[in-house]
């Protein structure tokens, strides 16, 4: 693939892909380039684009190669020969433009949608891509996917234009590799130490066996792995969402984050222009940006006064709950009750604040019935009461727990300033001293970066490192991502901040009754192989469609 960015006569930015003649007649019927790491989706079925982008976060495969291997041949594309995406799809605008542009109707720009693929991004970027609440997404998941290949024969990390025409670009590339390497070394090690420690179950079949091994110990070094680290991002989302996002990102002081907002644009513009006619206007887009960016500068500049470098930085527990209210549980009540009642709210409170605790008990257990799986839950009284919680987890976590959009999450720049977590297992295996050592060796490849490129800095920082993030939410929410966090087959990272915090509701708000509520929180200790009941119940499913 020939890139427009390129960082230096030799490398460039993204990896090329290349098509055979009549592969590229076929892809570009369906995708709006063949040469750009970004590309929407076009003239397929939507539960086509949907499973996808669900194949494509456990694919170490382009989506358009994903599409070539898997799905055409599955799919009758003859009645659309004369098709191509390619070149930008012909629409009538006429009525987007008096409407929404003209009379600036947003609600206009929720109605259409693109699913739009954004690969070779690093693990920077992608929590940029992943900020908003009103889309959907799926990322490359490093629990699945060995980060050991070379495609185009170099590791899979992002090469920044800036710091790849400095002084810094044959440490930085040295470094990475290493990091790749000792990954690649450490991927092979951790599967016999698995291997060892749990056989194989007679019952098992070798494809469930090689799979939990596989994730386990992916899940044991994904630590190693930088943040330059590249991924696979699919994006659903209105033209309303995606312009905020573009604004957003074509104003961020992450070069990476500009240069990629230009490359979606383009491609949107092919399918939605009309939504997207604001973002670089000079008295809308542009100026919203601007405003940001300096809100940002004037807050930067306080924080330097207020909390400087050589101030001291004091402890912080993996999870801290900051904030709630001591009255939640009353509100609660009385928030159950309004919409079954004809009376006002202060009515309600006050009738709520003169009953027993047992009466107040008797409205919540009806209010919460009787749940049989964790996906039934209660209805939005529970977002009455609200949690602040202060976390600080390796970045690796930090991934997971950051894809629960709904809620208010914010994040600190990454560094190295807050140490790193070294799994367990790799002590047990005997492969301490070369975890240790890839530390150390991004804590310096950070230093050196930290000062001449401030915003790229983070590229260095292993995924072990600690990051320190705010996750502001109500008790519904809370329902929600502490149950799907805490479940067995999930990593122990989140698994333990998940399993704190619900500690947190009940101990340390005294929430006992909410915290009750949350009866599929799973405070079991770590599985021997945490994705193997779920890989049983994967290919029981395939053998009851497949009947093989």
């Amino acid at each position: 693939m020939k890139s427009d960015v390129v960082v230096s006569d030799l490398v460039t930015t993204y990896v090329d892909e290349s098509f055979t003649d009549d592969e590229a007649e076929i892809l570009r019927r369906y995708f709006t380039n063949l040469d750009q790491p970004v590309f929407a989706l076009v003239n397929l079925p939507e539960v086509v684009k949907g499973a996808l982008f669900a194949r494509y976060s456990r694919s170490s495969l382009s989506l358009r190669r994903l599409f070539l291997e898997e799905f055409v041949g599955e799919l009758d594309v003859s009645g659309d020969e004369t098709i191509d995406a390619t070149v930008g799809l012909r629409r009538a605008e006429e009525l987007y433009d008096k409407v929404f542009f003209e009379y600036g109707d947003d609600s206009v720009a929720q109605l259409g949608g693109v699913h739009l693929a954004c690969e070779q991004a690093s693990n920077v970027l992608t929590k940029i891509l992943e900020w908003g609440r009103l889309m959907a997404y799926l990322e490359q998941s490093t629990r699945y996917i060995a980060y050991d290949s070379r495609p185009g024969g170099r590791y899979r990390y992002y090469r920044d234009p800036e710091i790849m025409g400095s002084a810094l670009a044959a440490r930085y590339v040295s470094d990475m590799d290493r990091l790749f390497d000792v990954y690649a070394e450490m991927v092979a090690g951790m599967k016999k130490h698995f291997r060892d420690r749990s056989p194989k179950n007679a019952a098992d079949s070798d494809f469930v066996y090689r799979q939990a091994i596989a994730a386990k110990a992916l899940d044991a070094v994904r630590g190693i792995l930088p943040a330059a680290a590249l991924s696979n991002v699919g994006i659903y989302g209105t033209g309303q969402a995606y312009e905020a996002l573009l604004i957003r990102m074509r104003a961020h002081p992450l070069p990476e984050a500009r240069n990629y907002a230009e490359l979606m644009l383009t491609e949107l513009r092919k399918v939605i222009p009309s939504f997207l006619k604001r973002v670089d206007l000079a008295d809308r887009g542009e100026q919203i940006g601007a405003y940001s960016s300096d809100v940002l500068e004037r807050l930067e500049d306080l924080a330097e006064e207020h909390f400087p470098a050589d101030r001291p930085m004091g402890e912080s527990p993996l999870v801290d709950l900051t904030d709630f209210d001591p009255e939640a549980e009353v509100k609660l009540v009385a928030a159950a009750l309004y919409p079954v009642t004809n009376r006002s709210d202060r009515e309600i409170e006050s009738c709520v604040r003169s009953m027993t605790v047992d009466e107040r008990l008797a409205v919540l257990r009806a209010f919460v019935g009787s749940r049989d799986n964790r996906r039934q839950r209660p209805g939005r009284a529970l977002e009455r009461p609200s949690y602040r919680f202060d976390i600080m987890s390796d970045y690796g976590a930090f991934r997971d727990m950051q894809r629960h959009r709904m809620m208010t999450i914010d994040w600190q720049r990454l560094s190295t300033d807050h140490g790193y977590v070294r799994p367990p297992e790799v002590e047990e295996a005997a492969l301490g001293a070369t975890f240790d050592a890839a530390m150390e060796r991004s804590s310096a490849l950070h230093e050196l970066m930290r000062e001449p490129f401030p915003e790229q800095a983070p590229y260095a920082v292993a995924l072990a490192y600690r990051v320190r993030y705010l996750m502001h939410m109500n008790a519904r929410e809370a329902m929600h991502v502490l149950e799907l966090r805490s479940t067995p087959q999930g990593h122990p990272s989140y698994r333990q901040v998940a399993q704190q915090m619900h500690l947190a509701i009940r101990d340390v708000a005294g929430h006992r009754a909410i915290a009750e509520m949350m009866r599929f929180v799973d405070h079991s200790d770590e599985a021997e192989l945490e994705r193997l009941e779920s890989e049983r119940r994967a290919e029981a499913k395939r053998v009851a469609r497949d009947g093989t």
